[in-house]
């Protein structure tokens, strides 16, 4: 029995990639910490570099006004053409780290490249600790701003915090674990186009509220996405119930609420698993850079307070810190029972 699990678990994911993710875990998690977010974006380098490329001519071709089924069209087109570029990016590296001597290494820095945690920390801790020591956010959120792409100028300090919260559930599921999961799977090619659709659909998605031309990227991205959120909230709630003032009464209900959850384009359960334990209401109505507003619904427990001060925050930044732990570690169980590290 015990060896057809191992057989089972090796049909999914390719045992010897496990120390690499392990590894580009690791030094997203110190290198963040101490550089900080690459242009003020906390989001993965990945993204990034997507968005530097296909950015611009995306903003072109969605022209507002546009028919739906227009936008949708050229949507389509731009994801087609976006997702055989990673392809043919990720192959590739692949093939890169599958030549040279050190490929071992090449292939831990561009997994590292599709990764964030420590500077996700980062950002929030520079605005925590203006909290804590001046009571204002001001001049401290400009790098959550960059990384939710919401202007967090027209919204109070309140709303930023709120905002903060959500980001360390979005960022922990689509920046982490599904980057991750689909590496494990696919290898550097399939990271490489799980990166894009997910720099896609947070560039032209608009949580889900896009008038068109994101709704191709945003539909493949949640096929991709849906095992890995499911994963994320998992490790997510787990960490709650080590945190001192989490409610564990509310961490199970979250997965069956039918009021208050968080859609998938907004946060899915990554971000419902951070509101519900925490006691906290989340999210809401926010602009975002392009002068939109954003109806996003409000989730968490009913009757839970939305005026979220550094004390959430940090509370929000612990769970993210131990979830990130609990990934390690499940990664770290998985190599074991491959039996790798013993055969």
């Amino acid at each position: 029995m015990n060896e057809y699990l191992i057989q089972l678990n090796a049909l999914f994911i390719v045992p010897e990639r496990i120390p690499v993710a392990m590894i580009a875990v690791l030094i997203t998690m110190v290198a963040g910490m101490v550089t900080g977010p690459l242009r003020g974006n906390a989001n993965p380098f990945l993204w990034i570099f997507y968005d530097l490329i296909w950015g611009r001519p995306g903003d072109r071709l969605n022209k507002p006004g546009r028919a739906r089924g227009d936008l949708i069209f050229r949507g389509f087109l731009f994801s087609a053409f976006g997702i055989a570029f990673a392809f043919i990016l990720g192959r590739g590296i692949a093939d890169m780290a599958a030549e040279f001597p050190s490929g071992g290494a090449t292939e831990i820095a561009f997994v590292t490249l599709g990764l964030t945690s420590g500077s996700v920390w980062f950002v929030l801790l520079r605005l925590y600790f203006a909290m804590e020591k001046d009571g204002s956010t001001q001049g401290a959120f400009y790098g959550l701003s960059r990384s939710t792409r919401f202007n967090l100028t027209s919204t109070d300090d309140f709303g930023i915090v709120r905002a903060g919260v959500g980001f360390a559930g979005v960022s922990f599921d689509k920046g982490l674990v599904a980057p991750a999961f689909w590496y494990l799977i696919g290898g550097l090619p399939i990271l490489a186009v799980y990166s894009l659709l997910s720099a896609f659909a947070w560039r032209f998605g608009q949580c889900g509220h896009t008038a068109g031309f994101g709704s191709v990227a945003l539909a493949l991205e949640k096929l991709m996405g849906f095992v890995p959120a499911l994963l994320s909230g998992f490790l997510l709630a787990a960490a709650a119930a080590m945190t001192p003032t989490a409610r564990l009464s509310k961490i199970l209900p979250a997965w069956w609420a039918v009021k208050h959850k968080a859609t998938y384009a907004q946060g899915g359960p990554a971000m419902t698993a951070l509101a519900w334990p925490l006691e906290v209401m989340i999210g809401g109505p926010v602009q975002d850079f392009t002068g939109s507003l954003l109806p996003n619904g409000w989730v968490g427990p009913e009757g839970a307070t939305a005026r979220l001060d550094h004390r959430h925050l940090r509370r929000a930044i612990y769970v993210h810190f131990m979830g990130c732990l609990l990934f390690l570690a499940a990664l770290g169980g998985a190599y074991v029972f491959s039996g790798r590290l013993f055969g």
